[in-house]
C-alpha cells in the first residue's frame, strides 16, 4: 500500500510496444512490453502488473488511469472494423465515391484512391429532405426505414451510419430514423452524423460518421473488456481516454465516439514535446516521435502544437492531401509515415533500397527478436551498425540476436546489391532517415515554417538513435532527447487536460448577424461540452475557449478566430471583423477591403488547465569524465568499424559534456550522438545535442 501521494498510470498501445508510466507523487517509473495484437488489453495488464510490482503497489492504489491507443487508426488502415452500412438521403447513395470531385494528383491518370469503408452494396437511401436552413422539404418516410432491417440482417451488418442531407442544420430526421432502427435491431451499433460531426460539407461529415460506425463495435468491445479486467483486478479509480485533439475524455464518451481516438497516441507525443519545450523555453520546436511502427512529426510554436479540424486516415500517397479518408474531428496537426523500428527494408524493382511502410509489428517482430521474423527491419539495421546493445534492449527484457539481423540484411538487401551486411545496414539507416527528413521538410513548408529554425525534440523508442542524422539532413542545429524519451507519448498523457470540443455549423454573415441566436447557440454548446468535462474535473476549474470559423463570402476555407467567453453583442462585430482581417493578413499578406465576411461554423472547447512544468535553469558544463565502456560502430561514411565511447544516462550528472561520436544508453532507448554534434546533460536531465562549429 502506497502513501497518500496521488498515483497516476498512463498506458500507450503502439503497433509494436505498449508503454506504461506510473507516477507516484514526484516519483516516476516506466515499462515497455510487446503489444499483443489479438487482445491488446493483455499487454496492458501484463505491463501494469510489472510496473506495480516495481513500485511494490497494488492496482487499487491507482487514482487515475489514462489510456491512449492507435487501435482505431489501425482498424481503419487494415480494414478490420465492423461490417458497416450507410443510410443516406434518397439520391445521395454515392457521396463516398464522389467525394469532393478533386484529384490529389492532377496529372496521374491511374491514381489509387482509398477504398471506402462501406461498399456500394451496403449503402441504402430513404426518402426525406431538409434544406440548408433546417426547414423540412420532404418528411421522413418512416416506412422506408422500417423496411431496412431484413436487408441489414441478410447482409450481416453490425454497424450503421446515418448521414442525411443538412442534418447539421436540423437533426430531427436522423434522430427519428436512428430510434426506429434501434428499436427494430437493438444489437446494432448506430452512429448519427448530426452527433459525431454536426458540420457542413457532406462528404467529410459522411466519411466521419462511417469511420465512427466502422470502429465502434471493435473499440466498444475492447474498452468494455479493459474496464472489466481492471475492475476485476480491484481498480477503483477513474479511467480516461486520450483524444486526437490532445485532451482526455471519459470512457463512456470514448465508447460513443471512438473516431475521436484516432491518433490519440501520437497526440500524447505532441503534448510531451510541448511540455519539454515549455520547460526549456524553446518556442520553436519540431517534435520527432519514432516508435516501432511509424514516425510522427509535429510543429510546436509558443509551446502549443499546431491543430486542425480534419485528419486523413490511410493516405494512398504519403504526403499528398486528399489521398486519404477524411475524418472531421479536432486533431493535433502532424505528418505520420511508415518509418519505425519495425519498418521492413527491401529492394524495389529499380534496385533501390526501400523502407516501409509495411511493418513487422510485434508479431513476429524484426529478425533480431528471434520470434520467427525473417525480413530485415530498421531495428535490425541499428543492431548491425552497433547502435543497439543486443543484451540490454528494452531494459534487458528482450535479448536480440545480431547474427539474425546481419543474415536478414545480407539476404534481402546486401546480396542483391553486392554489399556487406554492415553496408546494407548503413543503407537502410540512411534511407529511413531521409524519409523522415523529407516528411519534416514537407510538413514545415505546408505550415509556412523554416524547418532549420526549429529545435528537434526526439522521443519514442527509436527516435534518439536517428535524431542526429535527421537533424543533419534538415539543417537543425539543436536536438533534445528528454528524460523518459522511450515512453514519451505515455508521459504526455499524464499532462493532458480533461477536455472536449464541440463544433457546429450555422451560417451567419457579419452584415446580417443575429447576436441573440448566435449567443444562444454558443451557450447551448458550452453547456453540452461542460457536461462532458466537469464530472471528471473533480472540482478543478473548467474554462472555455470559443471560436468562429470565418471566411470572405465565396471562399472555400475558413480561419479560426477566437471569441469572447460571454454572450456576444452588436458592439463585438467591428472587433470580430478586425480579428479576422488581422489573421487573414498574417496568412495571405493583406485583407480584402470592404469584402463581405461570413461564419460557417462555431466551436466551444471546455477544458481543465494542462499541467505546466517548471522552467529549468542553466547548468555549469564540464567534461563527463570516463566512459562506462565502448561500442563497436560501423561508420558508413568512413566504410569501417570504429570504437566509440558508451555512457549510461543515469550515471551522468547535469552539466556533463560529451563529444560526438558517442552512445548514451538507458533502459528505454539509446541516443546516438553523431560526429557533427557535442552533447551535454541539462538541469532537467535532457540530452542536448548542439552542432559543432564548422
Amino acid at each position: 500500500m502506497l502513501d497518500k501521494a496521488e498515483v497516476r498510470l498512463a498506458v500507450d498501445i503502439g503497433g509494436t510496444f505498449t508503454d506504461i508510466v506510473l507516477d507516484v507523487g514526484e516519483r516516476r517509473r516506466t515499462r515497455k512490453v510487446l503489444t499483443t495484437p489479438t487482445r491488446p488489453e493483455q499487454a496492458v495488464l501484463d505491463g501494469v502488473r510489472l510496473i506495480l510490482s516495481d513500485a511494490k503497489a497494488h492496482i487499487s492504489d491507482i487514482d487515475v488511469f489514462i489510456h491512449g491507443t492507435t487501435l482505431a487508426t489501425n482498424a481503419i488502415i487494415e480494414r478490420r472494423g465492423a461490417r458497416t452500412a450507410l443510410i443516406a438521403t434518397e439520391g445521395f447513395r454515392d457521396v463516398l465515391d464522389i467525394g469532393t470531385e478533386s484529384r490529389y494528383d492532377q496529372y496521374d491518370l491511374s491514381i489509387d484512391k482509398p477504398k471506402p469503408l462501406v461498399p456500394r452494396s451496403l449503402r441504402f437511401t430513404v426518402p426525406e429532405r431538409i434544406d440548408s436552413h433546417g426547414a423540412v422539404r420532404l418528411p421522413l418516410d418512416e416506412a422506408a426505414v422500417r423496411a431496412l432491417p431484413p436487408k441489414l440482417r441478410a447482409a450481416n451488418v453490425q454497424a450503421v451510419a446515418f448521414a442525411f442531407l443538412h442534418s447539421y442544420a436540423n437533426p430531427d430526421h436522423e434522430r427519428r430514423a436512428g430510434a426506429i432502427l434501434q428499436a427494430e435491431m437493438p444489437e446494432l451499433s448506430i452512429t448519427l452524423s448530426c452527433e459525431v460531426c454536426p458540420e457542413i460539407r457532406e462528404y467529410e461529415r459522411t466519411s466521419t460518421a462511417v469511420a465512427n460506425a466502422y470502429v465502434q463495435p471493435l473499440m466498444d468491445s475492447y474498452l468494455a473488456r479493459m474496464e472489466q479486467a481492471l475492475r476485476i483486478e480491484q481498480f477503483r479509480g477513474a479511467i480516461y481516454l486520450v483524444t486526437s485533439g490532445g485532451g482526455v475524455t471519459s470512457i463512456a464518451t470514448a465508447r460513443r465516439f471512438p473516431v475521436r481516438l484516432v491518433e490519440s497516441g501520437p497526440a500524447g507525443g505532441a503534448i510531451f514535446a510541448a511540455q519539454i519545450a515549455a520547460r526549456l523555453g524553446e518556442n520553436k520546436v519540431l517534435s520527432f516521435d519514432m516508435g516501432g511502427t511509424t514516425a510522427k512529426i509535429c510543429l510546436i510554436e509558443d509551446y502549443e502544437p499546431e491543430s486542425s479540424r480534419v485528419f486523413e486516415v490511410d493516405r494512398a500517397a504519403r504526403f499528398l492531401k486528399g489521398s486519404g479518408l477524411p475524418v472531421r474531428i479536432p486533431v493535433i496537426e502532424m505528418v505520420e509515415i511508415g518509418a519505425g523500428g519495425g519498418s521492413i527494408a527491401h529492394i524495389d524493382a529499380l534496385k533501390r533500397v526501400t523502407v516501409g511502410p509495411e511493418s513487422t509489428s510485434s508479431e513476429p517482430g524484426p529478425a533480431c527478436y528471434g520470434r520467427g521474423g525473417e525480413r530485415p527491419a530498421v531495428t535490425d539495421a541499428d543492431v548491425a551498425l552497433g547502435m543497439i546493445d543486443p543484451d540490454a534492449f528494452a531494459g534487458g527484457t528482450i535479448t536480440l540476436d545480431s547474427e539474425l539481423s546481419k543474415r536478414a540484411l545480407l539476404r534481402d538487401v546486401g546480396e542483391p546489391l553486392g554489399l556487406s551486411a554492415e553496408t546494407a545496414a548503413y543503407a537502410v539507416h540512411e534511407v529511413v532517415c531521409e524519409n523522415m527528413a523529407s516528411a519534416a521538410r514537407v510538413h514545415a513548408v505546408e505550415r509556412g515554417a523554416v524547418v532549420g529554425q526549429h529545435t528537434l525534440i526526439a522521443f519514442g523508442g527509436a527516435a534518439p538513435l536517428h535524431a542526429a542524422r535527421v537533424a543533419e539532413k534538415i539543417g537543425v542545429n539543436r536536438v533534445i532527447v528528454p528524460s523518459n524519451a522511450g515512453v514519451g507519448s505515455a508521459v504526455g498523457f499524464l499532462a493532458a487536460p480533461i477536455a472536449y470540443e464541440l463544433v457546429r455549423s450555422r451560417h451567419v454573415r457579419l452584415d446580417a448577424f443575429d447576436v441573440g441566436a448566435v449567443s444562444e447557440l454558443l451557450q447551448e454548446m458550452a453547456t453540452e461540452a461542460r457536461a462532458l468535462v466537469e464530472p471528471g474535473a473533480a472540482g478543478a476549474p473548467v474554462r472555455e475557449r470559443r471560436a468562429a470559423f470565418m471566411r470572405y463570402v465565396g471562399q472555400g476555407h475558413e480561419i479560426n478566430v477566437e471569441l469572447p467567453n460571454r454572450p456576444l453583442t452588436a458592439a463585438d462585430l467591428p472587433a470580430l471583423r478586425q480579428s479576422f482581417e488581422t489573421d487573414y493578413s498574417a496568412l495571405f499578406e493583406r485583407p480584402i477591403p470592404g469584402a463581405a465576411i461570413e461564419v460557417l461554423s462555431w466551436s466551444v472547447l471546455a477544458t481543465t488547465d494542462a499541467r505546466k512544468p517548471p522552467r529549468v535553469t542553466d547548468v555549469t558544463r564540464q567534461p563527463a569524465g570516463k566512459a562506462t565502456g565502448s561500442r563497436k560502430f560501423f561508420d558508413g561514411r568512413a566504410g569501417k568499424v570504429v570504437e566509440i565511447p558508451l555512457f549510461r544516462r543515469e550515471q551522468m550528472a547535469p552539466g556533463a559534456v560529451i563529444a560526438g561520436p558517442a552512445v548514451i544508453a538507458e533502459d528505454e532507448t539509446s541516443t546516438f550522438i553523431s560526429n557533427s554534434f557535442d552533447a551535454y546533460i541539462d538541469a532537467a536531465g535532457s540530452i542536448v545535442m548542439e552542432r559543432k562549429a564548422a
